[in-house]
C-alpha cells in the first residue's frame, strides 16, 4: 500500500465554487478528489457549471473518485410522509446525474436524514424506507457507471448506530453497493474497529480524519485521538487497496486548509510506508 491515494474532499472549500478552487488543490499535489454537493460550492442542478468544472478538472490532470450526495434535515429517505420521501429521493437523483457528468466512481450517500431522536415505533418502517430508497439510488447509479457507497453515520443521528446501519447495507438487494468508512464517525461511536473488520470487502472508500473524542472536529489524521497505526493493520488485514479520501475542516484561510491536507495527506503515506517496510 506505498503507492497508495490519498485524494481530497472538496468540502474544505464549502464557501468557495468548485471551479475556483481546483488549481489551488491541483498545485498543492493532489490529484485524486471528492467533489462536495454543498450549493455554495456546486449547484450540482446546474449542469452546464457541472461540465465546466469536470473540463476543468480534465486540464489540471485531476481523477474526480467520488462526489458526495447532499444532506441535510430536509433530505429524509427515511420519512414516513411519501412526498418527503420523494423529494429526497429526487434530489439525491440530480446529485447522481450530475455525478455521472463528472465522471465519478462512487456516490457517497448517508443512509438517513441529518438529525436523530425518532420515535422507537417509527425505527422498523424508516428502515425498510432507507432500503428501498437506497436500492433505488444504486440503480440510478448504476445506470450512469457508478458504485453507491453508503457511509457511516455519526452517532447521535438515525441510523448512527453500527447494527442499524449494516442491518441497512446487508439489506439491500442491489449489487451495486459498497460502503463508504468514515474515521471520525466510526470514533466517535466507539466502534473504528467493529466497523472496519465488518466492512471487509464490502468497502470502497474512506473518509479519513481525526477528532478528540468529543466533536466531529475533521481534523488532519494524526492531530488528534484516533489510533492510526493499530487502525491501519485492520485496513491491511482486509485487504483494502483503494484511496483514502481526507475530510478536513474548512475555514476562511484557504492556504491554511491545504497545509492542514497536505499534512494528513503525508501523515497516511507515512503509515502505509510503515505498514509496507514491517517485517513479517
Amino acid at each position: 500500500m506505498s503507492d497508495l491515494a490519498v485524494g481530497l474532499s472538496t468540502g474544505c472549500f464549502y464557501q468557495t465554487r468548485l471551479v475556483d478552487c481546483l488549481d489551488r488543490i491541483r498545485h498543492a499535489g493532489f490529484e485524486a478528489i471528492e467533489v462536495c454537493s454543498l450549493p455554495s460550492h456546486l449547484d450540482y442542478h446546474d449542469l452546464k457549471l457541472v461540465q465546466k468544472a469536470r473540463h476543468r478538472m480534465d486540464d489540471l490532470g485531476i481523477r474526480p473518485y467520488s462526489f458526495h450526495a447532499p444532506f441535510a434535515e430536509t433530505i429524509d429517505i427515511t420519512a414516513l410522509d411519501a412526498r418527503k420521501r420523494d423529494t429526497a429521493i429526487a434530489e439525491l437523483r440530480y446529485a447522481v446525474e450530475a455525478a455521472a457528468t463528472i465522471g465519478v466512481r462512487f456516490m457517497v450517500v448517508h443512509p438517513g436524514p441529518e438529525r436523530g431522536g425518532f420515535p422507537e415505533a417509527d425505527r422498523a418502517e424508516r428502515l425498510a424506507n432507507a432500503v428501498t430508497a437506497l436500492d433505488g439510488v444504486a440503480e440510478t447509479c448504476r445506470q450512469g457507471q457508478m458504485t453507491l457507497a453508503v457511509e457511516n453515520m455519526l452517532p447521535h443521528l438515525f441510523l448512527g448506530g453500527a447494527d442499524d446501519f449494516l442491518q441497512v447495507v446487508k439489506s439491500l438487494t442491489s449489487p451495486n453497493v459498497g460502503i463508504c468508512l468514515d474515521t471520525g464517525h466510526a470514533f466517535l461511536a466507539g466502534n473504528l474497529r467493529v466497523m472496519t473488520e465488518t466492512a471487509g470487502r464490502r468497502l470502497r472508500l474512506i473518509h479519513a480524519h481525526d477528532n478528540l473524542g468529543h466533536y466531529d472536529d475533521h481534523l488532519p489524521p494524526g492531530a488528534g485521538k484516533i489510533p492510526w497505526r493499530s487502525w491501519w493493520t485492520d485496513v491491511a488485514a482486509i485487504g483494502y487497496h483503494g484511496p483514502i479520501i481526507l475530510e478536513i475542516a474548512g475555514h476562511p484561510d484557504l492556504q491554511a486548509v491545504l497545509k492542514d491536507a497536505v499534512r494528513g495527506q503525508q501523515f497516511i503515506r507515512r503509515l502505509a510506508t510503515e505498514r509496507t517496510e514491517a517485517p513479517e
